[in-house]
């Protein structure tokens, strides 16, 4: 059993704009339940799940919504500041779940075996992803931004587990890397240049990924690989709303 976060933080974004009075995206409403209220449905289903706390702008958080989290923190203005109150008061070397509120079909079974996955390796940081044949054959209709590795074709999942301890080293990373996202000399920099050549050619294996996320963050890194695509439909864009729509229809005609 492992404790969760939920980010349901941020501004309001196009997706926001589609639904009035929505502070953020994750409060649209899909199938008639907002996104935020989906995921924390999923994580109330889990096995592995004992304690929830969704972070929010202070203004939702008597929202109904939110009713199923045990316990609700204001966002920041940076993902990271979220993280730290969502965090806040965890032992930290205790790995929790963190989830993005976005996940329209996230399901208990996949949540459970990304935990199961999770807790075998004991990260203290552990990336969710999901390769691309899992996804197209499950969701072939939901465009993903695609990295192409040694074993495969991946793109990233809404879920991530993460010890508290982690947290000061990948703040570091994200402001390194936005200052130097635009630069590739300050991306080797980061990266190194045999990283980054690897990754253009498509041999980077997942191992030697890790091996430098590990070296770069000071903490053990590891790529958690989910059988279930659902971990990565998330709604991004205006046009992600009606494939989530859709979606979402035909899972309850079934």
């Amino acid at each position: 059993m492992i404790d969760a976060v939920v980010l349901a933080g941020g501004r309001p974004d196009a997706v926001a704009a589609l639904e009035r009075g929505a502070p953020n995206k994750a409060f649209v409403r899909i199938g008639g339940v907002t996104l935020v209220e989906r995921t924390l449905r999923a994580l109330r289903g889990s096995a592995h799940v004992r304690r929830i706390v969704v972070v929010a702008p202070e203004a939702t958080h008597g929202e109904p919504a939110l009713a199923l989290a045990d316990d609700r923190r204001p966002d920041g203005e940076r993902i990271t500041d979220s993280l730290r109150s969502g965090v806040r008061g965890f032992a930290p070397d205790e790995l929790l779940l963190v989830c993005t509120s976005d996940l329209p079909v996230l399901t208990a079974r996949s949540i459970d075996d990304f935990i199961e996955h999770a807790t075998a390796l004991d990260p203290d940081l552990g990336y969710g992803c999901i390769e691309r044949r899992v996804h197209l054959a499950s969701y072939p209709q939901i465009p993903h931004t695609w990295a192409r590795l040694r074993e495969g074709t991946f793109c990233g999942a809404g879920l991530v587990v993460l010890k508290p301890r982690a947290l000061a080293g990948l703040e570091r990373f994200i402001e390194r890397l936005g200052a130097a996202r635009k630069n590739p000399l300050h991306l080797a920099s980061i990266f190194g240049w045999d990283v980054l050549l690897r990754f253009a050619l498509g041999r980077l294996s997942i191992a030697s990924a890790e091996r430098r996320a590990t070296r770069i963050l000071g903490v053990p890194v590891r790529a958690i690989v989910s059988p279930y695509a659902e971990t990565g439909v998330n709604v991004d864009r205006v046009t992600d709303v009606a494939l989530a729509e859709a979606l979402v229809a035909g899972s309850s005609s079934v």
